[in-house]
């Protein structure tokens, strides 16, 4: 349990799913985690939560579509733990509409979110890893949709596809100074943020769920399982893998 041991990580959108259970592999395999979120009384927990298992954490508040908060919790991060090591761009939200019935704001807050977050923090941590001459891991949390169309989904998929074509220009941008820049793709997860999607489609929540989990394995993905990936993708088990996009979908595009 040490594949991140004497590394120090930032998870964005660490409060809940996919980017909670991120943050906890992570402590458990030895990093130290800067928990940011927008949700404060959740993030302080998983934090809490990390810290009671033995690891050690920091929870940051962040709105990550917001240049100064990116900047601060890069900051409060390297402050805390001496440097950093490790980003998973994790946060996103989504909103189940076509462009017709989608209004601007939705637009523009989903691409906020989801795709300039992943550039607002990298900003900020990338010339920290350079200084620090040791190289560094960014992972970036795509979806199953940023690589097909999903229906009524118009501003997710163009937000979860920018990332994927973002992480492989950083991944150009940045490897002669050994940072690797990779990203993962979930297919449906059991999180909150997917059971929500029930309601603004005005669709029963079980038959929701029943039609996620219409793929090869049957079923849709746990958080945990999601979080191994990025594990893999954060840690040195993947050290010669760059620009890649890794999709954990249970068989959904195949």
């Amino acid at each position: 349990m040490d594949a991140l041991k004497g590394k120090r990580a930032l998870v964005t959108g660490a409060a809940s799913g996919i980017g909670r259970a991120i943050a906890i592999l992570f402590a458990q395999e030895g990093a130290a985690v800067a928990v940011a979120d927008l949700d404060s009384g959740r993030g302080q927990a998983v934090a809490n939560e990390i810290i009671k298992r033995g690891g050690k954490a920091l929870f940051v508040a962040c709105d990550v579509a917001k240049a100064t908060d990116c900047e601060r919790a890069v900051h409060k991060a390297v402050e805390a733990f001496g440097g950093l090591d490790v980003v998973v761009n994790n946060a996103g939200i989504t909103v189940r509409r076509s462009v017709v019935d989608l209004e601007e704001a939705d637009w523009d807050r989903v691409m906020a979110v989801n795709a300039k977050s992943v550039y607002l923090v990298s900003k900020a941590a990338i010339p920290i890893m350079q200084r620090a001459g040791k190289g560094g891991s960014i992972v970036n949390v795509s979806s199953g949709w940023g690589l097909v169309g999903g229906a009524n989904a118009a501003v997710y998929c163009a937000s979860k596809g920018a990332v994927v074509l973002l992480t492989r220009a950083m991944a150009l941008d940045f490897a002669a100074d050994n940072i690797r820049v990779n990203c993962l793709a979930p297919g449906d997860t059991d999180t909150s943020m997917l059971r929500k999607e029930a309601a603004q489609l005005g669709e029963p929540e079980a038959r929701f769920m029943a039609d996620a989990a219409s793929r090869p394995l049957g079923r849709v993905g746990a958080p945990e399982e999601i979080a191994q990936a990025a594990l893999f993708l954060a840690s040195d088990a993947s050290s010669f893998v760059t620009g890649a996009t890794l999709v954990v979908d249970g068989g959904g595009l195949a």
